[in-house]
């Protein structure tokens, strides 16, 4: 008697649905693929059908219905973020020209397929399940910006290890925008420049005593101290930056001149009085509801006629005057709940009249912002070339949050969602008008 082939009931309609599953993710995928812009950089493909060469700039690779199904629905660019850090998305090659894939749509072809895809996507949403757990998210308690919550918070972003950090940051371990000559200028000039750039802001000479908030691993200190000798003072919250900075010190023979400690913006008046005063990075952790007294304990800290120079990332404001979503990371988005929680960026003109109303007087107003998005393609580039020796450090989840949220900032800068300025402010002395130069003496 011959044998049939047949399949148990169960299995054979398991199967069907995995072939009907697969056939609709291929659909969805053509239909996204088609509102692309002609001849664009990016190709997206499920993972059993991927080429081994890669036809396009970037290409992201699907690994499944399911994960498809979590990635549509709902349709955001936080669902994106997270398919990315869980592992339902692999973004092969040119990481710059899948991030930037959303600004490239055809929208009146996209409209035409809205019905279908909306159908499709709740039909692989329903049988996908939620897909593995990610381990690092913040989860902080607490009032906001308290204290002990602000210590939290710096330690969940900074406190990721030492080595991770070394492997794509410049000799000088600094996390902040550097300051380009020309678009090829090497990472490690850049940021000396930067540095440079801002001791001669705040004229700094010997014997002057100068107070660095959110001083992180010490690079500011160090350049100031070694450079321009004077005294200085950093502070953070995060122990292990504040323990990195003390060595580096101490290797240097500085420790005479220079110093970190973990303390408070807030408990500024227990470090005396300072000639100059830096905040670079830091302003952005502050909260927009604490920017006053972040002011005005900066101007405290000051001697009458001294500078405080105020180096943070800004955010433009849409037509309506309103400040984009994504960008209130304390609202609990990707970039909230996985890089800078409780992190929260305002406009340059916002930041700009908050310190007037604290009592400084502006000098001077620098846009950087050409010069992060150079700075985030450095950082990124040198990620990449160090992905294994990373994965060993931390793991594959905070290597890609990492790669993922330099590359999706940098698009920023360049389209002018994000900001970075310098602001230059000084201290009134006695009441009077600070002494305004008549060129500026730093170029």
């Amino acid at each position: 008697m011959a044998r049939t082939n047949t399949l148990p009931p169960t299995l054979a309609a398991s199967t069907e649905r995995e072939r009907r599953r697969l056939a609709i993710a291929r659909e969805v995928l053509q239909l996204v693929g088609r509102a692309l812009a002609p001849g664009g950089e990016l190709e997206l493909v499920l993972a059993g059908d991927a080429s081994s060469e890669r036809t396009h700039a970037a290409r992201v690779v699907v690994n499944g219905p399911d994960a498809l199904g979590r990635l549509l629905w709902p349709p955001s660019a936080d669902a994106l973020g997270e398919a990315y850090l869980r592992g339902d998305i692999e973004i092969e090659g040119d990481i710059w020209a899948a991030v930037g894939a959303g600004r490239s749509f055809d929208v009146r072809h996209l409209a035409r397929s809205l019905p279908r895809l909306v159908r499709l996507g709740l039909e692989l949403r329903r049988g996908a399940g939620p897909g593995p757990q990610l381990r690092r998210r913040a989860r902080l308690v607490g009032r906001r910006h308290s204290r002990a919550r602000d210590m939290a918070a710096v330690r969940f972003h900074y406190d990721v290890g030492n080595e991770f950090y070394a492997l794509w940051l410049d000799r000088r371990f600094v996390y902040s925008c550097a300051y380009f000559e020309a678009p090829r200028t090497n990472l490690d000039d850049a940021q000396e420049a930067k540095l440079d750039l801002i001791c001669r802001k705040l004229r700094l000479a010997q014997g002057m005593r100068l107070l660095d908030v959110g001083c992180g691993w010490g690079s500011l200190l160090i350049y100031a101290a070694e450079r321009y000798g004077v005294d200085a003072t950093g502070i953070t919250l995060s122990p292990v930056q504040a323990a990195w900075a003390t060595d580096a010190i101490q290797q240097r023979g500085l420790e005479a001149s220079a110093r970190t400690i973990v303390h408070d913006y807030r408990d500024l008046g227990a470090l005396g009085v300072f000639d100059a005063v830096a905040s670079v990075g830091m302003f952005e952790h502050v909260g927009r509801d604490h920017l006053p007294e972040y002011f005005r304990a900066a101007l405290r800290a000051l001697r009458p006629g001294g500078r405080f120079l105020n180096h943070g990332i800004a955010t433009a404001t849409t037509a309506d005057g309103l400040r984009p979503r994504w960008l209130r990371f304390s609202d609990g988005g990707f970039v909230g709940r996985y890089v800078f929680p409780d992190g929260e960026l305002v406009t340059v003109e916002e930041a700009v009249a908050v310190a007037r109303r604290a009592g400084f007087e502006l000098i001077d107003l620098q846009r950087l912002r050409p010069h992060y998005a150079l700075t985030l393609k450095a950082w990124v580039e040198r990620l990449e070339a160090a992905a294994a020796r990373a994965r060993e450090l931390v793991d594959e989840e905070v290597y890609r949050t990492w790669r993922i949220y330099m590359a999706a900032a940098r698009r920023g800068f360049e389209d002018g969602s994000l900001d970075v300025a310098q602001l230059l402010l000084a201290r009134p002395d006695a009441g009077s008008p600070a002494d305004l130069p008549l060129r500026p003496w730093w170029h």
